[in-house]
């Protein structure tokens, strides 16, 4: 029973059965293409030599040691992980072998710059353009290229550099000699290899070196927490089980084996072996909890990844942690953690079945079902969270699964992709643990669904777990929290990093206290004129393809759907936006009308010399290569990348997929077939050279915007309107040409369906774009992540964040613990490297002899007056001279007529002014009013709820 605490692939009918057999079939349900085997006979050490890398956990020392010998001795050697999970405490240790080679340390991209200028010295000084910081550091090698003038460094060879500052570094060359440097320049950083020696565990044990610190405010617990490990493998060895929980002479007779072995260490010894901690240890030492197994099954999922492919930084080679702050903070009966015979006795042997009923009567809202939600509501069943007679788990998510999704949100199967995500997570969820109290719901989190998650809803809520995507969204979920005073425990992964932030009622600052910087977008002009590097040409071909295939037919069909009313719009706008539109509308219906798929491959070719002949052209005309700023600088001078027309070719595999992918979608938003000769590769080449290629001259007086301030490439003039009403009128009777009923098929950007050809356009788009400036192609899988959006996003540091986040809800539902005791985490699995901190306190106002935080929100009831509001701050020494509601202004004393407000009901005013009615499910209104005190300062006071029924 003791295995249900922790174990997902488990339920009680497998009571009493092989745990490898009982796990078979849940596991391989995860990815039928992983085969997995079992062994349930005695393993021996010959055995090892089939496999790269073994993973030990239930294991005693000798026969680690055993095993460890035979791994780090074979040729090659097997990567060997072993790892612990005992209680609140747990450990791994990595031995990759004498001789392991990481290939990459980090996983981040090489970091590149644009060159400015370089100097002819010894050593050489390299300036970049401060488009971008650098991100380089000393003694990193880099390569150049593209470098004209001193051509001598695009030989490939890789250099030292040194003395890094934001946007220079030195070179440790002499370049005395070299020829002149004219323009142009890439610096990329090359990635070295790096080889570790890893010590074998016999070794190790003895000389462990630095341990992997997670939490710098126990920077002396991983030598106490290497003897305790060793100390409890001795007592189980002695007597031939695990201390019982809560023995105080099993503790006893625990600590004082830690001792000794303590004390046969010297110098190497520990001062103090805190005995109220190894006390702890033997207490916990049988269980092993969910979240402890969420973040070390995470932690070593990815050394596993480490050691099979050479990826990432291992971790080398001790890691120690323990979680003691989440125990309960009152002391409790012994009688307390008597085992019940329930799937939650292990977690009771720690806690007590006081907090356990605690978890159990919990009210829980999750806000999210993908990758974080999935792991938490696994962790949650587990724990039994909201699976008493008073608890309730709601999750909602208003997105349904993918086949991406499959990666890491691991309640979902190929069967239900197209299903609603939180419907089921939720009935996995109840599998893994049938006494779940569970309702999933489909909505999302906003202001637009405050009648679903009303006030009643909000306020019976025990703590909130955010499980979301995007900032917005954790915004208001952060609001929502703040004002309701409810526990919000935030969580987010990138790719192997992952964070946590606890948000805790009067404790700690809220989410949206501190923010990241936003992160910088590229110049309008630079991603439609001046891209210099892939990810603007992406981003240009996601915004094509959006615009001609989606934008377009949709506009088509607004209009189509109802001319009269699309005119008067377009007329009451009459702007470039609108001018714009209607251009498109009529080159698509009129000019570019498909009608056979002829018709379509004939578009697609000429949209080809549009894109990367005529437009081309067009800009070298405007601004040639000898151009210069209205300075006397070069105009092409870095990051700008002079550009060259492309020359068609049918023999160019590149140009003839770039025109299937693009008259296929054509055909498709006219609901014209595909025939099957399109994918034929001489076919396709025979039906584009029928098209004929109209010549191009570049124009005088073209205007190219080259502004970086710039949010549009439209420009508006005196004369929209009457251009509006011309292509209104030859729209109208382009629209009695067409078949009765036409409409067009608007095509949405679907990035994970490989048939669809919606990622060969883009990917098209994008690299004849970059062939066009000289810049590195790149394959669609590369692509697709660029301009998918896709964020990186793997199971293992999903698993870590969850687990940790699990091990602070403990201390939420015990609700006695105090700032020091939560903690939030930032960890990179690629390095490896955890950062463990107490969560910031919130700022404290103070006012005469008053205090408020962030956390206060002030209530004045009976249904108050303006004037009776205002008495009420004055009798408090503020002096009121501003009230709003939302963006509505209720009263301001500079406004005279506003007196007239004084004795109106606030909630009347508030009506009157917002011209709305409230919510029939608000008995409140929330205002906020600017305050100054006797000495005309200002005084930040809380948001004032005023209660009117």
């Amino acid at each position: 029973m003791w295995d249900l605490s922790s174990s997902f692939v488990f339920s009680e009918n497998d009571v009493g059965k092989n745990r490898a057999l009982a796990s078979l079939q849940k596991l391989q349900e995860l990815n039928n293409a992983v085969v997995i085997s079992t062994l349930t006979t005695t393993l021996t050490k010959q055995k090892l030599s089939d496999f790269q890398a073994v993973v030990f956990t239930d294991i005693s020392l000798e026969k680690s040691l055993e095993y460890n010998d035979y791994c780090h001795n074979h040729q090659p050697p097997i990567s060997f992980i072993k790892t612990e999970v005992r209680g609140l405490f747990g450990t791994v240790f990595c031995d990759f072998g004498p001789k392991f080679t990481v290939f990459d340390v980090d996983g981040e991209e090489p970091h590149t710059g644009i060159i400015a200028s370089i100097s002819n010295d010894n050593p050489a000084l390299v300036s970049c353009v401060d488009d971008e910081r650098l991100e380089f550091e000393d003694g990193d090698l880099v390569v150049f290229s593209e470098i004209q003038g001193m051509k001598e460094l695009n030989d490939g060879k890789p250099r030292k550099i040194k003395s890094v500052r934001p946007y220079s570094f030195t070179l440790e060359e002499d370049t005395t000699n070299f020829g002149t440097y004219v323009k142009g320049g890439i610096v990329t950083q090359v990635k070295q290899p790096k080889v570790l020696n890893f010590k074998p565990l016999r070794a190790a044990l003895k000389d462990p070196g630095d341990f992997l610190l997670s939490d710098f405010s126990k920077f002396d617990r991983p030598p106490l927490l290497h003897i305790a490990f060793q100390a409890l493998n001795r007592f189980i060895c002695e007597f031939g089980r695990f201390p019982v929980a809560r023995s105080e002479e099993d503790a006893q007779k625990f600590i004082s084996i830690a001792g000794n072995i303590n004390e046969c260490l010297g110098e190497g010894g520990v001062e103090d072996i805190n005995p109220k901690l190894l006390t702890h240890f033997a207490f916990g030492a049988r269980a092993v909890l969910n979240p402890m197994a969420a973040m070390f099954g995470g932690i070593v999922g990815q050394e596993v990844v480490k050691a099979c492919s050479g990826k990432f930084h291992p971790l080398f080679q001790f890691f120690y942690f323990d979680s003691v702050e989440s125990l309960p903070v009152e002391p409790l009966d012994p009688i307390d953690f008597k085992p019940l015979n329930s799937r939650y006795d292990a977690q009771i042997s720690v806690f007590g079945s006081k907090l356990q009923k605690n978890l159990e009567d919990a009210k829980v809202f999750i806000v999210g079902s993908g990758a974080l939600g999935c792991e938490f509501l696994k962790n949650v069943a587990l724990m039994g969270v909201s699976c008493g007679s008073q608890g309730k788990l709601t999750i909602t998510d208003d997105d349904v699964i993918e086949k991406s999704n499959l990666s890491r949100q691991f309640l979902f199967r190929d069967w239900n992709i197209g299903q609603a995500k939180s419907t089921v997570a939720a009935s996995a969820a109840v599998s893994i643990n049938p006494q779940l109290k569970i309702e999933a719901l489909q909505n999302r989190v906003g202001p637009e669904t405050e009648c679903v998650f009303n006030d009643d809803f909000w306020e019976n809520l025990t703590v909130v777990i955010n499980a979301l995507d995007n900032v917005n969204a954790r915004l208001y979920v952060d609001q929502r929290c703040l004002y309701f005073q409810k526990p919000l425990l935030e969580s987010g992964t990138l790719g192997a990093k992952c964070n946590t932030q606890m948000v805790i009622p009067h404790l700690t600052e809220n989410y949206g206290a501190s923010r990241d910087p936003t992160e910088k977008q590229a110049p309008m002009c630079t991603v439609h004129s001046f891209p210099h590097n892939i990810d603007h040409c992406l981003t240009w071909a996601r915004s094509e393809f959006e615009g001609l295939l989606e934008k377009t037919p949709a506009e088509v069909n607004a209009y189509l759907s109802n001319p009269s009313e699309y005119a008067t719009a377009m007329r009451n706008a009459a702007d470039a936006q609108a001018k714009d539109n209607l251009e498109r509308i009529l080159q698509c219906l009129e000019q570019e009308k498909c009608e056979t798929f002829q018709d379509c491959v004939t578009w697609a070719r000429l949209r080809f010399e549009d894109y990367f002949v005529n437009r081309v052209k067009q800009l070298t005309f405007t601004f040639p290569e000898d151009a210069t700023t209205s300075t006397g600088a070069p105009f092409w001078s870095a990051p700008k990348r002079f550009p060259r027309p492309l020359q068609f070719s049918t023999t160019d595999p590149s140009h003839l997929q770039f025109i299937m992918a693009a008259s296929i979608l054509r055909a498709e938003t006219f609901g014209i077939p595909v025939p099957d000769w399109v994918k034929n590769t001489k076919m396709l080449a025979k039906a584009v050279e029928k098209v004929i290629v109209p010549d191009f001259q570049p124009k005088e007086g073209v205007k190219i915007e080259t502004d970086e301030k710039a949010t549009s490439l439209s420009t508006g003039s005196v004369d929209d309107a009457a251009v509006i009403n011309e292509l209104l009128f030859k729209l109208e009777r382009c629209r009695n040409n067409l078949p009765s009923g036409f409409r067009m098929k608007p095509i949405q950007f679907e990035k994970d369906d490989d048939t669809n050809y919606h990622m060969d356009l883009i990917a098209g788009l994008a690299n004849m774009r970059a062939r066009n400036y000289s810049i590195p192609e790149v394959d669609k899988l590369k692509a697709k992540f660029i301009a998918g959006r896709i964020i990186p996003a793997i199971a293992t540091s999903t698993a870590m964040a969850t687990g940790l986040v699990c091990l602070e809800l403990y201390k939420v539902l015990d609700g006695a613990h105090k700032v020091e005791d939560y903690r939030n985490t930032f960890a990179n699995l690629a390095l490896p490297l955890f950062s463990m901190a107490e969560p910031v306190p919130p700022k404290v106002m103070k006012h005469r002899d008053m205090s408020w935080t962030v956390w206060d929100r002030w209530i004045l009831s009976g249904n108050p007056t303006v004037r009776e509001l205002i008495q009420w701050l004055k009798d408090k020494g503020l002096n009121a001279y501003s009230i709003s509601y939302g963006s509505c202004l209720l009263f301001n004393n500079m406004f005279p007529r506003h007196k007239e407000r004084l004795d109106k009901k606030v909630v009347d005013v508030a009506r009157e002014i917002a011209k709305e009615d409230l919510p029939p499910y608000r008995s409140h209104l929330d205002v906020v009013v600017a305050c100054e005190d006797d000495e005309d300062n200002d005084i930040n006071i809380p948001q004032i709820s005023v209660y009117y029924r």
